[in-house]
This record gives structure tokens, sequence and C-alpha cells, in this order.
């Protein structure tokens, strides 16, 4: 008896001892809780620009197949970009070139901002009418040169413009992104201010920080993606599509006067 007495007191004492070594006291379930606090807020900005990355490199690919829809365009009609029209423009022109899919004119970025793209109040077809992220050149240096005179904006809508007019097809923008609120189809440098000093053209589009940029013209910490009429899209970071030359312009002369000083 007296045995299994002395038994069960090493055990009750080692079962004591085994539960004061389990828990915890408050001081310690604090510092746990501010260390995962402290790593939380360490990785959330981290994960954000990685979800922005993300969306820069999907919105690429969609400015991508836009730019080889413009490619097939050109092919297709004697080497002539569309003519700028009022009532039908370049997203109902390369509809069928870019497979109809209306969600290659939308960037990523707009979507997770729950805000839809602004576009023409007045259109005649599905395309046009769509919400839109992006716009196309509007080369206005080039047809400012053809028509001084009579063309001072270098808006013409009553010609075309021809491929082999341009001269650096791998560095000539094409298409690019613009201001959610904007319903501009046109990037044209002679409008107002210019499309590329006002509310048009986003060049930090997608923010260093993992936001979207709504200062224009400036030179920020992000960038913004671009489509070249050889087909080809990619990200530069601001201000590279304006400065030391601006991509928009076609010939070597306006591509430097037309440069963004910083």
């Amino acid at each position: 008896m007296k045995i299994n007495a002395q038994i069960k007191i090493i055990f009750g004492k080692r079962e004591r001892q085994n539960r004061g070594r389990a828990a915890f006291t408050l001081i310690e379930l604090l510092v746990v809780i501010a260390i995962i606090a402290i790593l939380a807020a360490m990785l959330l900005p981290a994960l954000s620009r990685a979800k922005e990355t993300g969306r820069r490199i999907a919105c690429a690919n969609n400015l991508r197949q836009l730019s080889l829809a413009s490619r097939l365009y050109v092919d297709d009609n004697k080497g002539i970009y569309p003519m700028r029209s009022a009532t039908d423009r370049w997203p109902d022109k390369f509809y069928d070139s870019y497979g109809r899919n209306l969600k290659l004119l939308l960037c990523p970025t707009d979507i997770s901002r729950g805000q839809i793209p602004q576009t023409g109040s007045v259109s005649n077809n599905v395309a046009d009418f769509s919400p839109r992220s992006y716009l196309i050149n509007g080369w206005n240096d080039y047809f400012l040169g053809q028509n001084p005179d009579t063309d001072p904006q270098g808006l013409n809508e009553g010609d075309s413009m021809r491929e082999n007019a341009i001269i650096f097809q791998s560095d000539t923008v094409v298409l690019g992104e613009k201001f959610t609120s904007a319903m501009d189809y046109y990037m044209d440098l002679l409008e107002g201010g210019g499309n590329d000093n006002d509310q048009v053209l986003e060049q930090s589009r997608h923010g260093g920080n993992g936001t979207v940029s709504t200062t224009s013209g400036s030179a920020g910490a992000g960038g913004s993606n671009y489509a070249f009429t050889d087909g080809s899209a990619r990200y530069y970071k601001c201000p590279k599509a304006l400065s030391p030359l601006n991509l928009w312009c076609i010939t070597d002369s306006n591509r430097q006067y037309y440069a963004h000083i910083y």
C-alpha cells in the first residue's frame, strides 16, 4: 500500500510539472502575437507588389495581342493603319484580328480597382463601346508635317498612317495605357496641351509600390505598358517612353522636339 501511495505521489508531481511546462503565460502569448503582426506588416507590401507585377504582365500580354492585331490589319490593308474616324475606331477595326475577345481591351489593374474604364459614349459597334484601358497613336507629328497649314493639330481624318513612313518600327508606340476616366481613343500630341501632358497618358500606370499612380506627366516610381508598331509590347519605367526621346513620334527630329524634360 505504501509503495502504491508513493508511486501515485511521484506520478502526480510529474503530471503537475508537465502541465506547468505546457502552459504559456499571458506575456509570452502577447510577444508571439506581436511578432506575427510585425511579420504580417513586412510581408503585405511585398505581396501587394507581387500581385501588381502579375497584373502588369497580364496587361503587357493584352497589349502584345492588340499590337499583333494591328500588324494583321496593316498586312491585310496594303500597309496602312485605320483611318481616323468618329464612328468606327481602332477597337472595331482590329476586332476580328484579336479574336473578338473584348477582355483584351481591359487592363487587369483596372479590374482590380473595381472601376470600369471609360470609352466613347457614342458608338455604333460593340468593340468601340466596350470598356477600354488603351488608346492608339494619333500620329499627329507625321500628319502635321504633311499639312502644316490646313491641319495645325495633325488630326488628319482624310488619310491613313502608312507603315513605310514609320522609321523606328521597334521603338514607335502604337498603343498605350490611358487614365480610367478618359474616353479618348487617340493619343494626340497636339490636342490642347498635348495628351502626353494631361489626363490621357498614364506614365506610371503600374506603381512601384503596388498601387496605381494618379499623377500624369510626372516622373513616378512605377511605369506603364506600351505596344510597338513591330508587334511587340514591353513595360517602361516612367518616364522612359517620353524622355530622352518621345516614342510616340515618328521622325527622329520630332522624337527629340517633343521629348519631356525632367
